[in-house]
């Protein structure tokens, strides 16, 4: 050491230090000298020198400074370039070409990222733990003394009596490490080891999907807790709202309402990837469970159809499906039945009826009308679950599903062996009515019909007289048809000049219905009155659907390809109260209202079905019938 002291203190070349280093190292392992506290207060003199500058990345730059000498040069090349780009106008020896521009100037950029931080971890054994392992019932004996003479040596390298800054102390502690391990795997290996467990078979156990569905309900709930309770017209929660020294006052979202006018807010989307660029072409609640929605996804051109699908949607899960169903063709409507809220009925554009058991997470349906020798040979365009007080025969009492296609007949659909249906009405083109002949006219000669059958679009079911149903045609007719008859109609409505979209009885008023149809009208009629007490067009545009409001008898809500509208009748026949536009470049629907709560849901073509909270909206204190018939009344009494 003293050698070794002497030599860095001398100011020398690096070549004669490296060796007198290697000679200090070689005594050292030969003699072994005691280090001392003069010799660790010593000062000792460390050189420190800059290595080699190392280039990663080099871009030359493409600025020159004006005072270089290569100034002058780049100055004459750029004028002699903006004189060449001055006489190219008009020059016929300049011919214009596609070529590539100067590429920009590019810019250093440096970033740094956060340190990493680094945590230990450990675990703590007990004299418990240490005590079953050694005296399980299971385990064989051990061999303490092959123990014992481990620990021994272990103790033995571990307790040196010098300790030196040598090569001799890691090989000691190597040593050390080594009888350890040696120690621990002899026990190790001395326990059973436990079956080993196929990790595919813990995710597909029911306990393991039962716990991730538990734990998704709570995360979810905890994400969507304000707009869930803006839904369910609940106070929100938020952090500001509880005060110190007052635990329980909770504020309502919106009790301080700015605005007056009814609006709707966006609240969410039922949206999935399975669902993007899929059109939404019908949707229906769970009767008895009212968080629950069925939403049918399809085409309704021939020329862009594709596989369909249906996905069953809860307000506990918006993010994804709970029940996904694929379809060989586009849906086209859907219903969910009253009597056991289990069956959802599917009507598809290849005039197939399927009927699904939402409680199986099977995607094959539970019966389909493939093999019916009367199944429908066009698209089904509605279905739906009626429950009948008496029909034609005393068979008929119950539930039954009723379906309307464009091959012009209206089926009833019986669940019996197999799914078997018979005609309730065969639906007959009619002629429209001539005017009469004038004196001198000749006789002129009828429109030849294509086809006999008027296809049929949609249907309604009165809802005092189930007996008594609405069917609209795609000629624009609305007729009048009972169940008892199945040869003619009753009445026919003729106001329309396209196809009838929907048909909708008034919840409140069963005399009294809308319609709405491609010619870009919403009639409302009463059914002892064959032409329309109120017309309402707010749009150039095809109005593809429209629903009463399940709250106020004259609150109902209407959607075309641009915009959803609310229509008020207590406040304005000629306009609607609240009109919400579009997205850019997507197309409206379908519309549902909710059935407790003061929202509405829209379907659009990107498979997107928005959640929105009308707001504002006020309804009247009095009877809602009275009040729809009030305002008949009075628009009937302006009009004579």
């Amino acid at each position: 050491m003293e050698s070794m002291s002497e030599e860095i203190e001398e100011p020398g070349s690096r070549r004669d230090i490296s060796v007198y280093l290697s000679d200090v190292q070689v005594r050292r392992e030969e003699a072994r000298e005691q280090i001392t506290e003069e010799l660790l207060d010593k000062t000792v003199d460390g050189y420190l020198t800059e290595t080699e500058t190392i280039w990663l990345l080099d871009m030359p730059t493409v600025m020159i400074s004006v005072d270089s000498e290569e100034a002058n040069t780049i100055k004459q090349k750029n004028n002699a370039y903006v004189g060449l780009c001055k006489n190219r106008a008009g020059n016929d020896q300049y011919i214009e070409r596609m070529m590539q521009t100067f590429n920009g100037a590019p810019k250093t950029k440096e970033v740094q990222c956060e340190k990493i931080d680094v945590a230990d971890a450990g675990v703590m054994a007990t004299t418990w733990d240490m005590y079953d392992t050694f005296h399980s019932a299971e385990v064989e004996p051990m061999d303490f003394h092959m123990a014992e003479k481990a620990s021994q040596s272990a103790s033995f390298i571990s307790s040196g009596p010098e300790r030196t800054m040598s090569r001799m102390s890691s090989a000691s502690m190597t040593s050390q490490s080594s009888s350890v391990v040696d120690f621990d795997s002899v026990i190790i290996s001395k326990i059973p080891k436990a079956e080993e467990i196929d990790p595919e078979r813990i995710l597909r156990s029911e306990n393991f999907q039962q716990d991730l569905f538990v734990m998704e309900r709570i995360i979810l709930e905890n994400i969507f807790q304000p707009k869930l309770a803006a839904y369910r017209q609940l106070p929100i929660l938020t952090e500001s709202d509880c005060y110190p020294g007052e635990e329980g006052v909770v504020k309502k979202g919106n009790a301080d309402v700015e605005t007056i006018a009814p609006t709707l807010h966006r609240l969410w989307a039922f949206t999935c990837e399975l669902t993007t660029g899929r059109n939404v072409s019908s949707m229906a609640w769970n009767k008895k469970h009212v968080d629950l929605l069925a939403v049918g996804y399809g085409k309704f051109d021939f020329q862009e159809q594709k596989e369909g699908l249906v996905c069953c949607w809860s307000l506990k899960n918006p993010m994804w499906p709970e029940r996904i169903y694929h379809c060989s063709s586009g849906v086209t409507t859907l219903d969910l039945s009253t009597a056991n809220a289990n069956l959802l009925a599917v009507g598809m554009h290849d005039g197939t009826i399927a009927i699904y058991n939402t409680q199986s997470k099977e995607d094959t349906p539970v019966i389909d009308s493939s093999d019916c020798p009367n199944k429908h040979t066009s698209p089904v365009w509605q279905v739906k679950w009626i429950e009948q007080e008496r029909g034609p025969s005393g068979d008929d009492k119950g539930e039954t599903l009723i379906a309307i296609s464009a091959d012009g007949r209206i089926t009833k659909w019986y669940l019996r062996k197999g799914l078997d249906c018979a005609d309730l009405m065969k639906l007959k083109r009619t002629r429209s009515e001539k005017s009469k002949k004038q004196p001198g006219e000749k006789d002129r000669k009828g429109e030849a019909l294509i086809s006999r059958q008027a296809p049929g679009m949609c249907f309604d079911f009165n809802t005092k007289d189930t007996n008594i149903y609405l069917a609209g045609t795609e000629e624009g007719h609305i007729h009048k048809c009972s169940c008892s008859y199945n040869e003619q109609y009753l009445d026919t409505y003729r106001a329309h000049k396209g196809p009838v979209y929907k048909i909708a009885w008034s919840p409140f008023s069963p005399d009294v219905f809308l319609s709405c149809s491609a010619d870009w009208t919403i009639q409302l009629w009463r059914q002892d009155l064959l032409k329309p007490v109120l017309s309402f067009t707010s749009t150039n545009r095809a109005v593809y659907d429209i629903m009463w409001s399940p709250k106020s008898s004259t609150v109902f809500g209407a959607v075309n390809e641009g915009s959803v509208e609310i229509w008020d009748l207590a406040a304005s026949i000629l306009d609607p109260t609240v009109v919400s536009p579009a997205s850019p470049g997507v197309n409206l629907t379908a519309l549902l209202f909710a059935t407790k709560t003061d929202c509405i849901l829209i379907g659009d073509s990107d498979g997107q079905v928005s959640v929105y909270e009308l707001k504002n909206l006020q309804t009247g204190e009095d009877s809602q019938a009275n009040a729809l018939y009030d305002i008949i009344g009075t628009t009937l009494a302006s009009q004579l």
